[in-house]
């Protein structure tokens, strides 16, 4: 058995980055490094608390979810029913990482593993849960190793198992590799998964707070949500909403990629704008421009230019049309073809989609041949219509929100791009096709045609 020593210490920085302070330490995965940063104090002060007083602690510090719809955090654990005959509960945390330009909860199970599982077992001492699952993409298979070891870490040192720290906790957490669907992103097809079946969307009602995992009461969070919760425990709410917006308050992880300078995981307050993301990036790639890009992946309406100082929180990028959404900012300078890229959206979904409903299965479907002969310069404008009638036969009409991830990109383009789309078409000596050089949009150009393109 590990002696596990928890320090106190002083309260950290009200400042980012705390999620990630610690990703470039030595052995940063390791129990030992973890314990050196005041690791488990969290799980500590919350074994003190009853679990009531804990999802209260939580629901005060206004923590939103960071994987998509940003849901209250502790008003999800709240809707957990709690007395006789309503046990056992579940705890799952969606480590299915899918969305196109999202790659943050990667890195952070990589470098801190530990920081999860203590968010983990302190949301199971909240809601009452004797057994988690962690479901991950089956395809980062150093990511489940990592998790693995370090969920043996915490088991030696009496931080999983029976009667955690002496406090009469039973936890047991289990680390399932998923196969790959970008489906199971989908809480209740994650859940059928992580049960043996095909990933596919569950009707709802009953939510899985009342019937998930096994038909029993489930909690599920993504990554970062879990992740957030030991700092709010060390470090009390009035700290946490020290940071951020009065509505979106705290840090979080934002996602850079595309044509800018140095892509990468940028961890700030929510409410900074890309205008400032971009000052820490290093711009645009050098003589370019932006031309549209999008804040929460893929699935996410994108933005343009004009909406460089939108402040990228839940309130102000719905307020400019779109959605948070993972924080997946994929940057696009003047040498991309709008078209080129939401054809290529389009041919993911398409792939992507479960095929349970009709209005996903045939609609991407359609929509994905229409955005092929809208890319090659077969299409008309009467095509256009076509387009828009289909989308939106998908959008708001399909079983989960694949339908909708998949018309939205459609949309705002044309919202935007109308006039990129037609200039696609035959006409005034234009063949038709694409007019953009696709070498030149390449996000790695310069390497590989040399040269500033």
């Amino acid at each position: 058995m590990i002696t596990v020593d928890l320090p106190a210490g002083p309260p950290e920085p009200a400042e980012p980055p705390v999620l990630s302070r610690w990703w470039s330490e030595p052995q940063s995965w390791t129990l030992a490094s973890y314990l050196s940063h005041r690791g488990y104090q969290g799980l500590k002060a919350a074994l003190r608390l009853p679990p009531a007083e804990v999802i209260e602690l939580v629901k005060t510090s206004g923590l939103r979810g960071r994987g998509g719809a940003g849901f209250p955090v502790g008003t999800k654990w709240s809707f957990i029913p709690q007395g006789p005959g309503t046990t056992p509960h579940y705890l799952v945390v969606n480590a299915d990482e899918s969305e196109p330009g999202t790659c943050k909860d990667i890195p952070l199970m990589l470098a801190t593993p530990h920081l999860l599982i203590e968010g983990v077992i302190i949301a199971a001492h909240a809601i009452g849960a004797e057994h988690a699952f962690v479901y991950v993409r089956g395809e980062v298979a150093s990511v489940v190793r990592r998790l693995r070891d370090a969920v043996a870490e915490a088991y030696d040192a009496g931080l999983l198992g029976r009667n955690i720290l002496g406090s009469g906790l039973n936890l047991e957490l289990v680390i399932h590799a998923g196969a790959g669907a970008y489906i199971c992103g989908e809480e209740t097809a994650l859940l059928d998964s992580l049960e043996g079946r095909r990933g596919q969307p569950r009707l709802r009602p009953p939510f899985p707070a009342v019937a998930g995992l096994y038909a029993r009461p489930t909690v599920v969070n993504n990554v970062e949500s879990i992740a957030s919760v030991p700092s709010i425990l060390r470090n009390g709410t009035d700290w946490f909403r020290s940071m951020g917006t009065e509505r979106s308050p705290g840090f979080t992880l934002y996602s850079l990629s595309g044509h800018v300078a140095r892509p990468g995981q940028y961890e700030a307050p929510l409410g900074i704008t890309l205008r400032e993301l971009l000052d820490r990036a290093g711009g645009v790639r050098a003589g370019h421009t932006l031309k549209f890009w999008t804040p929460g992946g893929s699935s996410t309406p994108i933005l343009t230019a004009e909406h460089l100082d939108v402040p990228l929180d839940y309130e102000g990028v719905a307020e400019a049309g779109s959605m948070l959404g993972t924080k997946a900012l994929q940057i696009f300078d003047e040498t991309t073809c709008v078209v080129r890229a939401v054809a290529r959206w389009t041919e993911f979904y398409a792939h992507e989609s479960c095929g349970k409903c009709t209005p996903c299965r045939e609609g991407t479907y359609w929509l994905r041949q229409l955005m092929r002969r809208m890319e090659s310069g077969d299409a008309t404008e009467d095509d256009l219509q076509t387009l828009t009638d289909i989308t939106e036969s998908v959008v708001g009409k399909s079983f989960c929100a694949l339908g909708d991830a998949a018309g939205s990109p459609i949309m705002s383009s044309l919202e935007y791009f109308r006039d990129e789309y037609l200039a696609h078409f035959p006409g005034d000596g234009h063949p038709g096709g694409c007019p953009f050089d696709p070498s030149r949009a390449t996000v790695f150009a310069e390497r590989e045609h040399g040269g500033d393109r």
